[in-house]
């Protein structure tokens, strides 16, 4: 089992992603620091790719 340590540093990874992967496509829609709207879309891309990865598009 993970300490609580290990379980903390992979938590802070992870959102350091999610804050990134939004910032980076808020910037690229033209609303940088809109982190509702980055996510939003950064999500939808997720499930598109995915979608069109199991040729259900």
């Amino acid at each position: 089992s993970w300490s609580f340590e290990e379980v903390d540093g992979k938590l802070h990874e992870i959102m350091r992603h999610i804050f990134r992967t939004s910032y980076e496509t808020s910037k690229e829609f033209g609303a940088e620091g809109n982190l509702v709207l980055g996510s939003n879309i950064a999500g939808f891309r997720r499930v598109a790719d995915a979608m069109l990865d199991q040729g259900l598009v």
